[in-house]
């Protein structure tokens, strides 16, 4: 006989399992962070061209995202009308190529650390646009916790050794514009009964973000590539850190399928926090005390906006299981008084 309360084998396996998850995914989260940030630094290895990066991994991504759907099989494409593409990919890609190219320039300009503090501004961004196209009802409790992250974030921004008003303005529209492309894929696509994983999205979405960061590479970045003799593409680091960023997509797939959304929400707190040391420690950015305590301000924030959320979700699916449950116990009801009815009927005959 086991112990009194001992899990079950396979429970503890999937438990493990869904660590190694998330421990996979904060470590390929931290490893792109810190790789695109050594690679655009002009103190480090000094290749500050965003448009570039971007469209490296674009290519990238795209080419394995075609072999994983079209011949290898790993997941399978969904079917979606040139029309629908148009209308509803097409303006997404556009929004992801103008947050990416935004957030990676913005490495050029501000510590790792003060990057992760401006990202708590997500939640605050995706509520915001999610009331302006009337996808989020307003509710003072709410704006409320938002008001709260935001004066937090502010705190931290004033406290900041290497302050760049640049910088500062390229995060918040990456902030922005990727605020958008989350609202616009509820819209545009969720509310069509189409859901993309990170494969299928980058199937979609990866090619059409190449060709709109195309038009900004050409006019701003490559008339210095080309006048830069010195320049020779390093397959060693380009080809790691764009699988990198492939990978990292990958993990969000099976951490996403293993545990919820909402699990690397959580983890990815962990992950901001971890980055700020690292960032300190390593990179020897200066993190001042004023920075700590308003992104701890703005962490609590959040936290709060996450328990907020689970709270929702959780009323959500016991309502459902009420609905399903009154609903079984009704087709029950029927089933017995048709079987009354048909013994009655039996018993006059």
């Amino acid at each position: 006989m086991g112990k009194v309360g001992a899990l079950p084998d396979g429970v503890i396996r999937k438990i493990l399992l869904s660590y190694a998850y998330v421990g996979v995914w904060i470590f390929l989260s931290f490893t792109v962070i810190v790789y695109n940030k050594y690679i655009l630094d002009p103190k480090l290895y000094n290749w500050p061209f965003p448009i570039s990066l971007t469209m490296i991994h674009m290519a990238f991504c795209s080419t394995l995202a075609f072999l994983c759907v079209r011949v290898f099989g790993v997941v399978e494409p969904v079917a979606i009308s040139r029309e629908l593409y148009l209308s509803s990919v097409v303006p997404i890609g556009a929004l992801y190529a103008l947050s990416l190219w935004l957030s990676n320039s913005a490495y050029i300009y501000l510590s790792v650390s003060f990057i992760q503090m401006l990202k708590a501004l997500m939640p605050v961004a995706v509520y915001s646009i999610g009331i302006l196209f009337k996808k989020e009802g307003f509710r003072s409790e709410t704006m409320a916790n938002m008001v709260s992250i935001s004066i937090g974030v502010a705190i931290a921004a004033y406290g900041e050794a290497k302050f760049n008003w640049w910088g500062v303005c390229l995060q918040l529209g990456a902030v922005a514009f990727e605020a958008t492309r989350l609202v616009m894929i509820q819209i545009l696509l969720t509310s069509k009964g189409i859901t993309l994983n990170p494969i299928t999205s980058l199937y979609y979405v990866a090619p059409c973000c190449l060709a709109f960061l195309s038009v900004p590479w050409i006019f701003v970045e490559y008339p210095v590539l080309k006048e830069t003799l010195r320049f020779q593409f390093d397959f060693l680091i380009f080809g790691t850190n764009s699988f990198c960023a492939f990978a990292l997509n990958l993990a969000v797939f099976m951490l996403v399928g293993m545990t919820s959304a909402l699990t690397m929400n959580v983890a990815g707190v962990v992950k901001d926090w971890l980055l700020i040391a690292f960032s300190w420690s390593v990179i020897k950015d200066t993190v001042t005390p004023i920075n700590l305590v308003g992104y701890g301000l703005a962490f609590l924030g959040v936290a709060y906006y996450n328990h907020s959320k689970l709270k929702a979700l959780k009323a959500k699916e016991a309502q459902k299981k009420a609905q399903q449950a009154d609903e079984e116990s009704g087709q029950l009801l029927e089933r017995e008084a048709g079987d009354g009815m048909g013994k009655k009927n039996d018993s006059q005959a």
